[in-house]
């Protein structure tokens, strides 16, 4: 049963992925991942192969703020803090990759969070 699942994740990344590639030109990605315990974002230039910005429930200075890492809250300060870090850095255009995820609840809240805080997607 756990085959099949995870089978099914692999179809819903390469989709979401082939819609970015096609969609994007050139753009760089917002790549988000969450698990039970966390939730990580990183902005990507796929051209060069860097990771330009990132964030995650892991470091500890949010850690100290946040009451748990898998929550709606969480996810709105990793958006915040990640798309300061990509402004910081110089970039404020992304295309939204959600990875496996459906665009509800934790990702939801980051991508929303990350709007509000200036990116463009």
């Amino acid at each position: 049963m756990a085959n099949k699942v995870q089978e099914s994740a692999e179809r819903r990344r390469r989709r979401a992925r082939y819609k970015i590639r096609v969609k994007s030109r050139g753009r760089i990605r917002l790549s988000v991942h969450r698990s039970g315990r966390h939730i990580y974002a990183q902005v990507i230039d796929d051209v060069a192969g860097t990771t330009l910005a990132a964030a995650s429930t892991l470091e500890k200075d949010v850690r100290a703020t946040l009451r748990t890492g898998a929550d709606k809250n969480a996810a709105g300060v990793i958006g915040r803090l990640v798309a300061e870090r990509a402004q910081k850095a110089g970039y404020k255009q992304v295309v939204f990759d959600r990875g496996e995820h459906v665009y509800h609840g934790r990702i939801r809240a980051l991508a929303e969070a990350a709007r509000e805080a200036g990116l463009d997607f």
